[in-house]
């Protein structure tokens, strides 16, 4: 079951950037203008102090609890919900840097004859323009940006942000395990990554602005007559 984590008192620009993610995902689909939703996550490495034992018959698999850190690695998870697609980028951090090098990935590559891309995303200050400027040449970065149109979610409001939901799809279905390397990492997420696009799967949104104003009225500003 999905939890909304929401403030208990909200203004104009928390309801504002609430219906415009929602809006966003009402759209048609649009070739030329693909919605794509983007978020990260941190995943902690983990080693084995002994190796574990498999499975015999009559005997379970068993795993010693204690355990070796390894560090951590960042993923960049970007998804278009309406085709199905994802691809996710293992890293070793999650700056500014590696942020403008996503989106310069998604529009040079991904979505090089789309017209614009529509980027939802939230308020990380990464998240921003400015990174495109840090990483490149200020001709380069304006060009990247003249391909984007960002749409934020509200502070206390990135469950809306669909690239979230399929982070905890893929933890739960392929790194629910130690895993002791960032190559190892990487082996795991592509291969959930190929068959779940080669499955088209797609997140099954019901969350529409009538049911937003709704069950979230109380956070709408009230209106005096």
């Amino acid at each position: 079951m999905r939890t909304w984590c929401v403030p208990p008192k909200a203004d104009g620009d928390y309801v504002w950037r609430l219906e415009d993610v929602i809006q966003t995902y009402m759209l048609p689909y649009d070739a030329q203008r693909p919605v794509v939703c983007f978020d990260e996550t941190n995943r902690q490495l983990f080693g084995e102090v002994r190796e574990p034992e498999l499975p015999e018959p009559g005997k379970p698999a068993r795993q010693d609890n204690e355990y070796e850190r390894k560090g951590t690695c960042n993923l960049f998870m970007m998804c278009e919900p309406l085709v199905g697609w994802r691809h996710v980028r293992v890293t070793d951090r999650r700056t500014r840097l590696d942020h403008a090098q996503c989106v310069k990935e998604l529009v040079d590559v991904r979505y090089a004859k789309a017209e614009k891309v529509l980027l939802v995303q939230d308020n990380l200050n990464t998240h921003s323009g400015g990174s495109l400027y840090e990483r490149f040449t200020p001709e380069e970065a304006l060009r990247i940006l003249n391909r984007i149109e960002f749409h934020y979610t509200p502070k206390h409001g990135s469950w809306l942000n669909m690239a979230e939901t399929e982070i905890g799809i893929m933890g739960r279905q392929c790194l629910n395990r130690r895993l002791d390397c960032q190559a190892q990492i990487a082996g795991e997420v592509a291969a959930w990554e190929n068959k779940r696009n080669e499955r088209k799967a797609r997140i099954h949104w019901t969350f529409t602005l009538a049911v937003a104003r709704q069950k979230l009225r109380k956070l709408y500003p009230s209106i005096e007559a």
